[in-house]
C-alpha cells in the first residue's frame, strides 16, 4: 500500500483465517519502506507527465514493487510461504465522473519479479459500474473490525466510514489531511510535524477555517471521493492565499480537519440524499451509551489533532480510540490483503452501499506470477 502521503511503501505479511464466515487476522511481518527522494519526487510528479512517460513510470514502478516486495520476503525469511500479492498501487488520476482511475504500479511486473501470483487494480471494476470507487476498506472493516461504530482513517487524505444499525455500511472522504499537514511543515524543513507539537504552539485563524470551511465539497452528500489535487492543489493554494505563519496555517488547519471529521460523522447518520449543510445544522442527541470510532492512519499519532477530535466528539458520546501501533499504520495494507484473498475466491470485495456503484463487485485484476 502506498498512501497519497507520500511518505513510503507499506508491506505486511498476514494470515487471515475464515471459518463459517467469521473472518480472523494476524499480523506476521509489516515495514514501511521509506521513500528514496528520487521516487517520492517521480510519484509526486506522475501526473503531469506525457502519456508514454507516465505508462513507462507505471511499469518501472511495478518492478520497483516487486524488488521492495522480495527484499522484504528476504528480509523474514519467507521464502516459499506467501500464497498471494495483493498490491493497491500509488494512486495518480481518480476521476469518477468520467469512470476513471489510475494506480501506478503494474501488477504484471510485481508478479513477475516476485513469481508470486498478485493482484492489483482494486477500484477500476466499481468504477467502471458508476461508483467512486473509495474508499474501499469498509469491508474489512466489515469482516474483520466489527466492534467499532465508526472508522477514520487519518492519512494523505481523511476517510470515514459507519457501520450503521441497519447492518449497511457508508463511507466517504472527508477532507485532505495529511498531505497538506506535511507540505505545511516542509516550509519549516521537517518532514512532518511530530504529535502537532508546531499546530500546538500556532494561532487559530479564523478567516481562514471560514474559508476552508466554505469549500463545496463539504455540503455535497454521500457518496463522493476526493482527488488528492483537492488538497495539494485548492485546498493548499487558499491556505497560501493568507500568508499565515507556517504554525497559524498548521493550528487553522487542524481544526479544520477536526470540525469536517465531526460533520462526516453526522452526516454518516443520515439519508444520502440529504445535503452536509442541513444535517450539520443540528447536533442529534446523544446516545446513552458512548460509541467508539477508530482511529488509524499517520494522523493518528497526531496526539494535537486526536485532542481537537476528543473534544468535538464528546458532545455526541463517541470515543476516539487509538489501537495498537500496528493497526495503526497497517490497516489499509490489513485490508487490501483481505481485498486479494476475496478477489482470488471470487467473491464481493467492494461494498456498492459505499461507493454508489449499481451494484457490489469482484474487483481487481489477477497475474498468476507462478511458473
Amino acid at each position: 500500500m502506498s498512501g497519497s502521503s507520500l511518505d513510503g511503501l507499506d508491506i505486511a505479511y498476514i494470515h487471515l483465517h475464515e471459518n463459517a464466515g467469521k473472518w480472523s487476522f494476524t499480523f506476521i511481518h509489516t515495514a514501511c519502506y521509506e521513500y528514496p527522494d528520487s521516487w517520492r519526487q517521480k510519484l509526486a510528479g506522475a501526473t503531469s507527465l506525457s502519456a508514454l512517460d507516465y505508462q513507462l513510470l507505471h511499469a518501472e514502478y511495478g518492478h520497483y514493487l516487486g524488488e521492495r516486495v522480495n527484499h522484504f520476503i528476504g528480509t523474514n525469511a519467507l521464502q516459499y510461504q506467501v500464497q498471494l500479492i495483493s498490491s493497491h498501487g500509488h494512486t495518480t488520476f481518480h476521476r469518477p465522473a468520467s469512470r476513471m482511475t489510475a494506480q501506478l504500479g503494474d501488477g504484471a511486473a510485481l508478479a513477475a519479479v516476485t513469481g508470486i501470483n498478485t493482484v492489483s487494480d482494486l477500484r477500476a471494476m466499481d468504477l467502471a459500474l458508476g461508483g467512486q470507487g473509495a474508499p474501499i476498506v469498509p469491508i474489512g472493516e466489515k469482516w474483520l473490525l466489527k466492534e467499532y461504530d465508526w472508522f477514520l482513517n487519518l492519512g494523505g487524505i481523511a476517510n470515514l466510514s459507519h457501520h450503521r444499525t441497519a447492518g449497511d455500511f457508508v463511507a466517504f472522504d472527508v477532507c485532505p489531511a495529511n498531505r497538506v499537514l506535511d507540505q505545511l511543515a516542509a516550509e519549516e524543513g521537517m518532514r512532518y510535524d511530530p504529535e502537532g507539537s508546531l499546530a500546538a504552539k500556532g494561532r487559530l485563524d479564523i478567516r481562514l477555517l471560514e474559508a476552508l470551511n466554505a469549500l463545496p465539497y463539504y455540503s455535497e452528500p454521500y457518496p463522493k471521493s476526493l482527488a488528492n489535487e483537492f488538497g495539494t492543489g485548492t485546498v493548499r493554494s487558499l491556505i497560501a492565499g493568507f500568508r499565515l505563519p507556517v504554525a497559524d496555517a498548521l493550528r487553522t488547519c487542524t481544526e479544520h480537519i477536526a470540525i469536517q471529521v465531526k460533520n462526516a460523522i453526522l452526516l454518516s447518520q443520515t439519508d444520502p440524499a440529504a445535503s452536509a449543510i442541513s444535517t450539520i445544522s443540528a447536533t442529534p442527541a446523544a446516545p446513552s451509551a458512548p460509541r467508539r470510532l477508530l482511529v488509524t492512519g499517520g494522523g493518528a499519532h497526531n496526539t494535537f489533532l486526536v485532542g481537537r477530535l476528543r473534544e468535538y466528539l464528546a458532545p455526541l458520546q463517541i470515543e476516539p480510540v487509538i489501537p495498537a501501533p500496528e493497526l495503526i499504520d497497517y490497516k489499509e495494507a490489513l485490508v487490501m490483503a483481505l481485498i486479494g484473498v476475496l478477489r482470488w475466491r471470487e467473491e464481493y470485495n467492494v461494498l456498492a452501499s459505499v461507493t454508489g456503484a449499481s451494484r457490489n463487485s469482484i474487483g481487481g485484476a489477477l497475474w498468476i506470477g507462478q511458473s
